[in-house]
């Protein structure tokens, strides 16, 4: 199986005994405790940083012992989730820098190899004061449901972040979801021709270190069911069965 292959989950019934079955080798719940669940052997649980309030001392001494990678902010870009400047994030990223773990950048939303973008202010930035990034976390959602289409974005995207950083590249957070108008779903076949697809194309590329599909676990009330790959009583649905076999 890949190792590159993790998990982006939140705590449910049977996810322990999916974390088993699935074949991933690590996982993260966008928190910086496992909140409760015994990962299998053979599953590093990777913590996050997820904003500003998680930036603290107390909790930043509890990573440490979770292992050796940190992730840091989580769409810092968007409004909805940790919402933070550049500045007020580069502000931040000296704290996280003194656990002494490899540490991913912040992931955004969109435009890493963008000029001008909010990732483009914050690696400057991070370059001008001599911080240290070790890796880039990115996100990407297609709103095209072609397979060979959705494959080339993806892995333009990607090759366009390694070209401009030059820093190996985790993929924490990736699905079909158009969200152009609400948020609509590629179809189970479609996602499962994706997975297999994209998966293979990631395990190919020696500059992309792990990989993560939004996501594993069903969702929370109200939230995006269309692309959870286990359901509560740890049953596969099509695209968890593809992700198993992946790699």
């Amino acid at each position: 199986m890949s190792s590159k292959k993790g998990a982006a989950l939140n705590p449910f019934g049977a996810v322990r005994s999916s974390l088993a079955d699935s074949g991933v080798t690590w996982y993260y719940d966008w928190d910086a405790s496992p909140q409760g669940i015994a990962a299998p052997a053979g599953v590093q649980f990777v913590p996050m940083i997820w904003g500003a309030k998680l930036a603290n001392d107390e909790t930043l001494a509890a990573v440490k012992g979770r292992g050796d990678t940190l992730l840091g902010f989580n769409e810092p870009d968007f409004e909805s989730q940790s919402n933070l400047s550049p500045s007020a994030a580069l502000d931040l990223w000296p704290k996280l820098q003194a656990t002494g773990m490899r540490l991913g950048s912040p992931a955004p939303a969109f435009g890493a190899a963008d000029d001008g973008s909010w990732f483009d202010q914050f690696m400057q930035g991070a370059k001008s004061r001599g911080y240290r990034v070790d890796f880039i976390a990115l996100h990407w959602y297609g709103g095209d449901f072609d397979t060979s289409n959705a494959v080339e974005q993806l892995k333009r995207y990607l090759q366009r972040t390694w070209d401009r950083w030059h820093k190996p590249i985790w993929l924490t957070e990736y699905a079909l979801i158009n969200f152009s108008n609400g948020a609509e779903v590629a179809s189970p076949e479609e996602q499962v021709a994706f997975v297999k697809a994209s998966t293979a194309m990631m395990d190919g590329l020696s500059f992309v270190e792990r990989y993560s599909w939004f996501k594993f676990s069903p969702p929370k009330e109200g939230g995006q069911a269309g692309t959870t790959l286990y359901n509560e009583d740890g049953s596969k649905t099509p695209m968890g069965d593809a992700y198993r076999a992946a790699g």
